[in-house]
């Protein structure tokens, strides 16, 4: 794991005085955990794929991946409450495991689709996710009104989602994906400029740095899947 761990940044000792310096070093380390979380997921995700005995165990087996998706819940629960609290060795335990059961759950991908779509998708959400984050870091505009409105869409679409588990609609199913793909961007534009408070917190910013990593990973993971049901024409 002492791979994964990103170079300490200036900020750490406080000797950085500039605003705008601790501010690019802050989100640095933020991008830098979040491309690793995105990479262990990967990881993880061919690992399930390019082993029968995983697929056996992971992806045929609907306790293990309940299991699984439980445990991811918790972890963000758990980094939630205690974010003003826990160490930063127990945020990096939080954001690897994480990353690592992600993997694992949306491993069932690479069966369900094919590898362009999968490509695609990713591309056009890794477009969209950097766009929206120049724009909160360059916008002067203040987006915190914007937090209220985009959490209720998410609730919206968890409920419409388990209520199109009954009724199987396709309209519906890529109505909850364009929506969500609009709630998930925008997500990440608010998300982005509320860690710029973060970044100015103080002694603890090393650890905000790993949980605004997490924070944004799960945003884009969503923005991704949103954007692959939209493209799945190609399901294999």
């Amino acid at each position: 794991m002492s791979q994964f761990q990103p170079d300490q940044p200036a900020w750490i000792d406080g000797r950085t005085a500039d605003s705008a310096e601790r501010e690019r070093a802050f989100f640095r380390s933020v991008y830098t955990w979040m491309f690793g979380g995105l990479a262990l997921t990967a990881a993880a995700s061919l690992l399930v794929a390019n082993s029968p005995a995983m697929q056996k165990l992971v992806v045929f087996n609907p306790i293990i991946l309940i299991v699984l998706l439980l445990a991811e819940l918790g972890i963000v629960f758990y980094a939630s409450a205690k974010l003003h609290t826990m160490s930063y060795g127990t945020a990096v335990t939080c954001f690897v495991v994480y990353s690592v059961f992600t993997g694992l759950t949306i491993s069932v991908i690479l069966f369900s689709y094919t590898r362009g779509t999968v490509v695609s998708a990713f591309g056009t959400a890794a477009g969209m996710f950097a766009a929206m984050s120049i724009y909160a870091r360059v916008t002067k505009r203040n987006l915190s009104s914007w937090g209220a409105f985009l959490y209720m869409g998410v609730i919206g679409i968890i409920i419409t989602m388990v209520i199109n588990m009954f009724v199987q609609s396709t309209n519906l199913d890529m109505a909850i994906s364009t929506i969500a793909v609009f709630v998930f961007a925008g997500l990440t534009a608010y998300k982005t400029q509320m860690l710029r408070e973060f970044a100015h917190a103080g002694g603890r910013t090393e650890t905000y740095a790993v949980y605004g990593a997490l924070s944004l990973y799960i945003t884009f993971i969503n923005l991704f899947l949103s954007l692959l049901r939209i493209f799945g024409g190609n399901r294999r």
